[in-house]
């Protein structure tokens, strides 16, 4: 079980929601992002038809890694749950649109994972997101409750209301006007057991989880989120960061030196649809 592996990053209510050779020279960054897939690449159920769960696939490092692609998946979670309607009319920013701003100046093609409650206060972001080739949009339920419990003290989604979780978030996206949506999930918390996996077959989707842990939730030092995720990132990494100034006020600037940072190390960016289309990358869990 991953759960342990978001310990810092999903806290509170806003967010219960990366040797010895030269680097490669530094790419270019794209003109524009390619346009996503007509049918993004997903992961075949497990047994007794359970969701699937995509990994990067741990390589132990050394050769393995230096010989892998460098490529690199930097996804943001677009937290808000159900419950924080009041916090919003009041005045608290749970989206960052500088954030994403940022991304499409520097060019970094990206997956945001948004809970259809996001996409119903920031209609207009959700379908700007959405309708950019640079993006992708995967779910993160409707209302950014947990799919196990205990999970970070968020109220728990019912078994029976597991799948609908996914499809009302859906629904909320395409309500938006988001067109780039793709078949994957991630779950609030990162928590999850086989009810959950077995619940969400209906779905149809496959579940992403992480390897580095940005820690930028309720961060403050820029520098320590960056050295973190740049510690932390190796070829074919998820890494997973956050699309919420409230909760996450340092990213925007952790991201101002990530970017330049790994290019330099000669890492290209990639969205989870290409990194999932390689499949060396990855691992299924069951």
């Amino acid at each position: 079980m991953t759960t342990l592996t978001v310990l810092g990053v999903l806290t509170g209510a806003a967010l219960a929601g990366c040797g010895g050779t030269s680097p490669a020279p530094s790419p270019s960054p794209r003109a524009s992002a390619p346009a996503a897939p007509e049918k993004p690449p997903t992961m075949a159920p497990g047994p007794a038809g359970r969701t699937p769960v995509f990994e990067r696939r741990p390589s132990g490092g050394g050769a393995a890694d230096r010989a892998a692609e460098k490529v690199v998946a930097l996804t943001f979670d677009a937290d808000m749950t159900a419950d924080q309607g009041p916090r919003a009319a009041s005045g608290e920013r749970f989206d960052n649109p500088e954030l994403v701003a940022l991304l499409r100046r520097l060019k970094v093609p990206s997956t945001v994972f948004m809970t259809g409650r996001w996409a119903e206060e920031y209609p207009a972001q959700a379908k700007a997101i959405g309708t950019d080739p640079m993006f992708e949009i995967a779910n993160h339920s409707y209302s950014h409750y947990a799919f196990s419990s205990p999970c970070y003290g968020l109220p728990v989604v019912g078994e029976a209301a597991m799948a609908r979780e996914v499809e009302r978030a859906f629904s909320a996206f395409r309500k938006a006007g988001a067109r780039n949506l793709v078949p994957y999930f991630r779950f609030p918390g990162g928590c999850y057991d086989d009810t959950a996996l077995r619940a969400l077959a209906p779905a149809n989707v496959t579940a992403v989880q992480w390897d580095v842990v940005s820690g930028d939730a309720f961060a403050t030092d820029a520098d320590a989120v960056a050295e973190q995720v740049l510690d932390g990132v190796r070829p074919g990494s998820l890494v997973v960061m956050h699309c919420t100034r409230s909760a996450a006020p340092a990213t925007e600037a952790a991201v101002r030196r990530i970017v330049p940072e790994l290019r330099e190390r000669g890492y290209r960016f990639v969205k989870v649809s290409e990194l999932m289309e390689d499949r060396s990358s990855g691992v299924l869990r069951q």
